[in-house]
């Protein structure tokens, strides 16, 4: 399990509303996901300085992971980290994390791989150079692999 992040250049504060909080007094497990998305929207549309129209979407989520480590609770200060840390021919892996903004205690770690996407054929493509060059921009570093992921 990792819990070292790296320099994670994309951080969007959340805010917990009544009804993630489940009967155990703690956000529900199934929000965090929510949260996880929001934060790949958001940083997607930093990564590529415009808004995603996601109905031409060419890039989808193939495989999503979570790690919950400490619960968060109402009223916690809480943020979504978001990093590419790896790009191949096909897919890009990236990596999150919800933090506390106050203590910097990780509460959760979430990996998830992203395939290209032809939506008009309706199948995988190969990862546009577009994306890459942006990712890696974005990133501030090269993170494009010569073997598939």
């Amino acid at each position: 399990m990792e819990t070292t992040s790296p320099a994670f250049r994309h951080t969007l504060p959340l805010q917990l509303r009544f009804n993630d909080i489940d009967l155990l007094g703690h956000v529900n497990n199934s929000v965090y996901f929510s949260f996880y998305d929001l934060g790949k929207a958001r940083y997607f549309e930093t990564v590529k300085a415009q808004n995603i129209d996601w109905k031409k979407a060419d890039v989808v989520v193939a495989n999503v992971n979570a790690d919950f480590l400490s619960p968060i609770y109402p009223g916690e200060p809480i943020a979504v980290q978001t990093c590419t840390v790896e790009i191949g021919n096909r897919s890009f892996k990236l990596l999150q994390q919800i933090v506390n903004t106050e203590t910097g205690q990780i509460k959760s770690v979430c990996h998830t791989v992203m395939v290209g996407f032809d939506i008009t054929a309706g199948r995988a493509a190969p990862i546009s150079d577009e994306w890459k060059e942006a990712l890696c921009r974005f990133e501030g570093k090269e993170l494009r692999k010569s073997n598939e992921i």
